[in-house]
């Protein structure tokens, strides 16, 4: 998975459905071999330590503990099992945005208290400038 790829196929995004996950997990590229025995054959295939090393970070696991999970097992139960472990991860988080981009007060507010926080900061400085440069007298 690539996020500089510009096929939406390449990634993952935060706000993708679940069904978008799931068919997207199972469209990433892999090879025909079942999945590495050890970490050396892993770095070897690119494809495989690129799935493994996401499956590792959303299970908060090592990559040598997936490998010996999966290790010879095809890339098809690998795959459902990275899909489910995703879509379990990322819904409460899609689900979250969903609810805030929906609640238009909500964003207006956090705009609102963003403009308000950048003012203050840079005021001063604004002033600041002025006087040196001889603006104000």
């Amino acid at each position: 998975m690539s996020k500089s790829d510009p096929s939406d196929y390449s990634r993952i995004m935060l706000t993708d459905t679940a069904e978008n996950i799931v068919q997207k997990i199972r469209k990433a590229k892999t090879d025909p071999e079942p999945l590495p025995e050890n970490k050396t054959d892993l770095q070897k295939r690119p494809e495989a330590e690129n799935l493994i090393s996401i499956f590792a970070s959303l299970k908060d696991t090592s990559v040598e503990t997936i490998i010996n999970e999966y290790s010879g097992k095809e890339f098809s139960i690998f795959k459902k099992d990275l899909a489910d472990l995703s879509v379990s991860k990322l819904e409460p988080i899609t689900s979250e945005m969903n609810k805030l981009m929906n609640d238009i007060s909500y964003i207006d507010s956090v705009l609102n208290a963003g403009k308000d926080n950048a003012t203050s900061v840079a005021e001063p400085v604004l002033q600041k400038t002025k006087e040196i440069i001889g603006f104000l007298t």
